[in-house]
């Protein structure tokens, strides 16, 4: 019989929680007991999920492009429930298409989102974890942080940048019992996902990145690849000549260039890629 997950106790903080994968996450983690507060952009959506939901729930209004409501949505979770034990680092944002027709808005906004913000989030949360000596800060990135992904670039950027940032600040806390994590799932059925190519790997659920994100709270680890096979192969692809690794990757790794539908994303990037 499997055991049913129990995060009882557990106070969880999700950014980007109103919707999609930050939503499922939300769920699953409440459903496992954990009492957790969804941080998003749109406050109104994260206090609808909130109420939505089953569980002890909160939402609140987050921006994690700036510090001021950041440490906010941070103190705010302080002082209705008392100290963070996971900061998940959900919120994304992604422009598809040729790099050289992306708008300079869509590129400087994935990067303020995708990547400062993570920055941001771990400034904020993980030196009081370090202080107590305990915590665990898990960012959801991409497999688009190991792969080469046409059409994808400033987001391919961030999701390296993310990578590389974590495994920094890992290197930094080797001393530490803080855990940090980073989960990198293939393409995922999102609003962000809309009108874009899956490649060789079968289009994720939410549902899967949140299961992914409440066993790495169980059993702690660094790189969390989905599906699992995408790390291996990537390190063994890694070690080809150059000429095969780029022809197994046009293989296996879907071009947006070639597929993305810019019609079917319109509406997204008017929400979350605008021009200006």
């Amino acid at each position: 019989m499997t055991r049913q997950p129990d995060l009882t106790g557990k106070i969880i903080a999700v950014t980007g929680g109103a919707n999609g994968i930050g939503r499922e996450i939300a769920r699953l983690l409440a459903s496992a007991g954990a009492q957790v507060a969804i941080g998003d952009q749109d406050g109104e959506a994260a206090r609808q999920a909130a109420n939505e939901i089953a569980g002890i729930l909160l939402g609140a209004d987050l921006d994690v492009t700036d510090a001021v409501s950041f440490a906010s949505f941070l103190a705010t979770i302080q002082a209705e429930w008392g100290t963070i034990d996971v900061l998940v680092n959900n919120a994304g944002v992604m422009w598809a298409g040729p790099f050289d027709t992306e708008p300079d808005a869509a590129t400087e906004r994935q990067i303020a989102v995708n990547l400062l913000g993570v920055i941001l989030g771990v400034k904020l949360a993980a030196p009081a974890m370090v202080a107590r000596g305990s915590g665990h800060i898990i960012t959801v990135a991409s497999a688009a942080s190991i792969l080469t992904t046409p059409g994808e670039a400033s987001y391919s950027a961030t999701k390296h940048g993310v990578f590389g940032y974590m495994k920094a600040v890992r290197a930094e806390l080797y001393r530490s019992p803080v855990r940090l994590s980073v989960i990198m799932p293939t393409v995922v059925e999102t609003a962000m996902s809309v009108g874009t190519a899956t490649g060789a790997a079968t289009l994720l659920q939410p549902t899967d990145v949140a299961a992914a994100v409440l066993r790495t709270i169980q059993r702690p680890r660094f790189e969390v690849t989905l599906p699992g096979y995408v790390g291996p192969l990537a390190a063994a692809v890694n070690v080809l000549p150059g000429w095969l690794r780029d022809r197994i990757s046009r293989r296996l790794v879907p071009d947006q260039v070639r597929h993305v539908d810019r019609v079917a994303r319109t509406g997204y990037d008017a929400q979350f890629c605008p021009r200006n």
